[in-house]
């Protein structure tokens, strides 16, 4: 009797451990695997822009892989990048902020979620020898593309001259077409911003800046913008993303560290780390506590949204988009301020 109810006992046993085996772990493998699936890799564009080619840094260093988050930075000329995003390719690109409304207006939302810097000597207007200021300009042509961030630091710098528009005479093109057309006699200065400044500024004899971003600190930040759907399912791992970018302030700022971050960013870029360092000493960048800093409410430039302001008035002005938009819904200070 004894012996029987042992191994009655233990039958049933048997059974939901050959059953577990058999159907419940590879339900489970099943479901995780569909859960790896779910999360395809977050697709953020980045560009030549020093701010933007920092996260070249965590990339290499496999940074997001620590933080649990999965990620594919693809390497997009600016304009591209924009357009690329417009139609549905990427979750995420980096922009500054007037470009980040200009996409917006004409029907891609996106949602800025950090600021990975303000240009402070990057964008700047670039003249032929002869030129020593943009009142030396009057009359002449000026080759920019029209729309874009240096268009509005071109009328910014003109405003702060006594000049108009009008007073000079504006040629849309390209940003990275500016170095060749400003060895057209024609034209007497560009406007653009770095690296494709250094290469107007090597392909002219006696070109040099009469006019930066240095003037106006704020006037053109950049950050990551993500599209509405992204942040919805994925605000977990934009949080991730957003704490990475912190680690890499902290390591290009550390001048113990500065020597490898620049070489890493120079290599991407494709130049030499000794040429690369003035690029990054024009552009500002911002950790997590400038961050929260500047995505306060305020009408100057040290706010974003004073900032995206001033940006939106330009745009309408120039016809880049019919309306005025409401800043608000374009930014989102709650990933930064996360814990």
């Amino acid at each position: 009797m004894s012996s029987t109810t042992v191994t009655s006992d233990r039958a049933p046993k048997a059974l939901l451990t050959s059953f577990f085996k058999r159907t419940i772990l590879p339900m489970v493998a099943l479901i995780c695997s569909l859960a790896v699936q779910a999360a395809p890799p977050l697709k953020i564009a980045y560009n030549d822009w020093p701010g933007a080619i920092a996260w070249q840094v965590a990339i290499d260093k496999g940074w997001f892989k620590q933080a649990g988050v999965d990620v594919n930075f693809m390497w997009f000329d600016y304009s591209a990048s924009l357009d690329a995003f417009a139609v549905g390719k990427l979750d995420a690109v980096g922009t500054t902020n007037g470009d980040l409304l200009v996409t917006g207006a004409s029907g891609a939302k996106s949602i800025m979620i950090m600021l990975t810097d303000y240009s402070s000597g990057n964008d700047m207007i670039v003249a032929k020898s002869g030129f020593k200021s943009l009142k030396d300009l009057k009359g002449k042509k000026i080759a920019v593309e029209k729309g874009l961030v240096d268009h509005l630091m071109l009328l910014d710098a003109l405003k702060k001259s006594g000049m108009r528009e009008s007073d000079v005479v504006l040629v849309n093109a390209k940003t990275n077409e500016l170095p060749q057309i400003l060895a057209s006699p024609d034209i007497s200065a560009v406007a653009l911003w770095q690296p494709v400044a250094g290469q107007a500024i090597k392909g002219v004899a006696g070109a040099r800046p009469i006019y930066t971003s240095a003037n106006a600190p704020g006037l053109i930040y950049d950050g990551i913008a993500v599209s509405p759907a992204s942040l919805a399912a994925r605000r977990a791992d934009w949080i991730k993303v957003v704490k990475v970018w912190d680690r890499v302030v902290s390591y290009i700022n550390d001048p113990k560290t500065q020597p490898d971050a620049v070489k890493i960013m120079a290599a991407r870029a494709g130049i030499k780390p000794e040429t690369f360092l003035p690029l990054l000493k024009g552009t500002h960048l911002l950790n997590l506590s400038d961050n929260r800093k500047a995505y306060v409410k305020g009408d100057g430039f040290d706010s974003l949204y004073g900032s995206c302001k001033v940006a939106d008035a330009f745009n309408v002005s120039n016809s880049v988009y019919a309306k005025s938009q409401n800043i608000d819904p374009y930014l989102d200070s709650s990933l930064v301020n996360a814990k």
